[in-house]
């Protein structure tokens, strides 16, 4: 059954980065909203371990591409290639023709390339010499991205940001975390690698998806979401702080943990819990403010119905 699956992959998760429940979950709700991810945090803390094992755990391709200043455009979208014997052109895909595609470090190239995925991540096609070309479906992105405050990074354009449903934050675990993962790894319980074989196959991640969308969303609970994001935009100073498409993935978000969650419909308290997670790489406040600061304060503010 796709729904013990997905317990199995939530446990297979876990165990590949320990003290990593929570963004296993979210992960998770990405997969089943039909959204893109963005994992946030310093090096060495398990970001693409996490990612790599749940690309490898759904059915369909996978391509993993390691971003670097000198990537261009066409190694992640394709390019053209003359064929003297045919006498026209042949289309050779990049990676991003997958199932799921794993942008490692993302902000380690440059605004140009970054933003060469809007169109992929937001209409699931690419256009390149007049031609438009599908993606395969489902297409889903995992973006790892290192601390903008680490050398050789660029930050993220708003629009691309924009693109992700979610963003997971991670952090150095707390020290019994680390004495577990030491002793895990010596006693060979963690090798490095993700366990093999997948869990969910695409018919399976499909029927999911379709699941999710039947998740009813109240008027009221409508109200709420759209409550929220105003109060955020008032407190961050500008219309423009957040977007109907922000809005729209915080309702999707939401119903996605509905359905992990068992609930027969969307409630105000799956809305608070992925507030912050939708929101806050979607911030830019006009003095600086820390976004966190801001949701925080939008959530104890809002009447909930």
């Amino acid at each position: 059954m796709p729904r013990a699956a997905l317990e199995n992959l939530r446990q297979r998760l876990v165990a590949t980065v320990l003290g990593s429940e929570e963004a296993a979950g979210l992960l998770l709700t990405a997969l089943l909203a039909r959204g893109h991810v963005l994992i946030e945090g310093a090096p060495g803390i398990g970001k693409t371990s996490l990612a790599h094992t749940l690309a490898t755990s759904i059915g369909g391709s996978f391509k993993r591409v390691q971003f670097t200043p000198d990537l261009l455009p066409a190694d992640l979208l394709g390019y053209s290639l003359y064929r003297m014997d045919r006498g026209d052109f042949e289309f050779i895909p990049g990676p991003v023709f997958a199932h799921c595609v794993l942008a490692d470090e993302i902000n380690r190239t440059s605004p140009r390339v970054q933003s060469a995925l809007l169109e992929c991540m937001n209409e699931h096609q690419v256009t390149l010499d007049g031609v438009t070309r599908p993606l395969p479906e489902p297409f889903f992105v995992i973006a790892t991205q290192n601390d903008t405050d680490r050398h050789g990074t660029f930050p993220l354009p708003e629009p691309q940001l924009d693109r992700f449903l979610l963003s997971i934050r991670m952090d150095l675990p707390a020290a019994v975390i680390q004495q577990r993962i030491l002793l895990a790894h010596a006693a060979g319980e963690i090798n490095g690698t993700s366990a093999a074989g997948g869990l969910l196959d695409l018919a399976d991640v499909l029927a999911l998806r379709e699941s999710v969308q039947r998740v009813t969303v109240a008027p009221a609970v409508a109200a709420y979401i759209t409550a929220l994001c105003e109060a955020l935009r008032r407190m961050a100073g500008s219309d423009h702080a957040v977007s109907v498409r922000g809005s729209l993935a915080l309702m999707q978000a939401a119903r996605a943990a509905a359905f992990l969650d068992n609930a027969p419909a969307l409630y105000p308290d799956h809305v608070q819990a992925l507030f912050p997670a939708v929101l806050r790489h979607r911030l830019a406040p006009d003095d600086g403010s820390d976004p966190a600061t801001l949701i925080d304060s939008a959530l104890e503010n809002t009447p909930v119905p």
